[in-house]
């Protein structure tokens, strides 16, 4: 039964761990994504990840972020197994899983694929793209909970902790926005405005307006891409047990996409 109980909670880690890697255009977790179609610990402690993405065609620069935060995920688990991760389906695969077969990082293998590609930049404007939309989240429930743009745009890290939302996007983007907050700002101080430009610029009360539909065009933009993936991928692989209340594109259009439930435990 021990021994039972260890198995499961290796299991439980792995997939907590996998459950931190985002796409990085999305912002949202590669789990929930449904890119991770198995992540097994085996007998031996090893794990074996399957990773599938939504199209054969995905760039091989996103599917390298993907994949190196999946590998940097596994170097955390608290019994520092031996892995293998395979990419299914993709334009590149047998690239990949060749190199990583013969142990070459993830560097080696996508420094002929990712040609002139900037992964550094790349990574920039998606943690940009995070950034706004974790912030406009957060902005919008503190408008809905009755607070004005002078009380909002003066807040600081002690009054941001303790502001409460009900269940919804709101709080489930209050810790991933700060910890997006501190990691662009690492030198803030706690009584600094915890709502800044990515630029680290204040927001003046009577521009809170405009910076928020700024912040929109990009979440519509990037929830738009995330129903597109998901929309691409059960189509591909035939999956019809399809998430109630999925956005279409005229959902989008109106602006009438609902907010996101906070995942139950």
């Amino acid at each position: 039964m021990a021994t039972a109980n260890v198995s499961g909670d290796c299991q439980k880690e792995l997939w907590r761990r996998l459950g931190e890697v985002n796409d990085p255009e999305l912002d949202e977790p590669i789990t929930e994504m449904g890119f991770v179609e198995r992540a097994d610990v085996t007998g031996d402690g090893s794990v074996d990840v399957d990773f599938r993405l939504p199209t054969y065609w995905c760039s091989p620069n996103f599917a390298f972020l993907m994949l190196d935060g999946v590998r940097k995920a596994l170097d955390q688990l608290s019994w520092s197994p031996a892995y293998r991760v395979k990419l299914h389906d993709h334009m590149f695969a047998d690239e990949v899983n060749r190199g990583m077969a013969e142990g070459k990082t993830f560097g080696d293998i996508f420094a002929v694929l990712a040609e002139d590609q900037d992964l550094g930049a790349l990574r920039e404007t998606f943690a940009m793209k995070a950034f706004k939309r974790r912030q406009e989240a957060v902005l919008r429930g503190l408008k809905a909970n009755g607070l004005t743009n002078r009380e909002i745009v003066g807040m600081d890290l002690p009054a941001y902790d303790v502001a409460r939302f009900e269940p919804g996007e709101a709080a489930k983007q209050k810790p991933r926005y700060r910890a997006a907050l501190l990691e662009r700002f690492p030198d803030r101080r706690v009584d600094d405005s915890v709502f800044v430009t990515w630029e680290g610029l204040p927001i003046p009360p009577d521009a809170l307006g405009a910076h928020l539909a700024e912040l929109r065009g990009v979440r519509i933009n990037m929830e738009f891409n995330g129903a597109l993936c998901r929309g691409l991928k059960q189509t591909r692989y035939k999956e019809l047990d399809v998430v109630d209340g999925e956005p279409t594109l005229v959902d989008f259009i109106l602006d009438r996409v609902p907010a996101r439930a906070a995942p139950t435990a």
